[in-house]
């Protein structure tokens, strides 16, 4: 069985894949998802990995897994833990010395949302978090969710160069969310073609899967492990 190392997006916290911990544990794997810091704008990346090793510990078999902004953390704990496997779930893909800050511009996602907006007549990019986030989410679900927004990340993490001079030798595979309201998935199959040079793997859902589609995710994080375990 294998260990699933799942990292929150901006603004969350670990209990964002609260859902899909229970169908996995279910299944007899561990999972560790822990809360990164917040609050705290001298924080950086490297903090944000530290967090999660430490979380994870001397646990072995491990398939880490970063949601949206978790993608900026997420390769560096592979890399740290030498991970059996790397999992994007519409995670925002760092490129070598890129901030946070500065991805936006450089991927075009400005240009992406407004395209998307035009054909679905302002669904993505709402400012309605019902409608760009969670309309696939029960509403007590997403009701508490947004209880928890927290301020992560910090500035400092979010302007900093992304540290990484290449890409980790792990296996890497990218899972783009076919419903995302917030990151257009056609954005994503340009992004993880030009960026990591796969073709991203596709769920039915928002952008905060793991609420609305616990078990479809966790059906997908397991086909990953079962892939490079044998």
């Amino acid at each position: 069985m294998s260990t699933f190392v799942l990292i929150h997006g901006g603004g969350d916290v670990g209990w964002h894949f609260h859902r899909v911990e229970a169908e996995l544990r279910a299944r007899g794997h561990d999972v560790v998802a822990p809360d990164l810091p917040a609050d705290d704008d001298s924080k950086t990346l490297a903090d944000y990995a530290d967090v999660v090793v430490e979380a994870v510990g001397s646990k072995r078999d491990l398939v880490v897994v970063g949601h949206s902004f978790g993608a900026f953390t997420a390769p560096l704990v592979a890399e740290r833990l030498r991970a059996d496997a790397l999992v994007l779930l519409a995670g925002m893909i760092p490129a070598p010395g890129e901030s946070p800050d500065d991805w936006w511009a450089n991927t075009g996602y400005g240009s992406a949302v407004a395209e998307a907006a035009e054909r679905d007549g302002g669904l993505t990019g709402s400012a309605d978090p019902y409608v760009s986030f969670y309309h696939d989410v029960p509403r007590k679900i997403a009701d508490e969710a947004m209880s928890k927004e927290r301020a992560h990340p910090s500035s400092a993490a979010s302007a900093a160069p992304w540290p990484l001079a290449a890409w980790p030798d792990v296996p890497t595979r990218f899972l783009l969310c076919s419903e995302d309201r917030f990151f257009p998935p056609d954005f994503f199959r340009r992004l993880a073609s030009d960026r990591l040079g796969i073709v991203p793997d596709e769920i039915a859902g928002s952008h905060c899967v793991a609420l609305g589609r616990p078990v479809e995710l966790a059906d997908k994080l397991e086909a990953y492990a079962a892939a490079v375990t044998g």
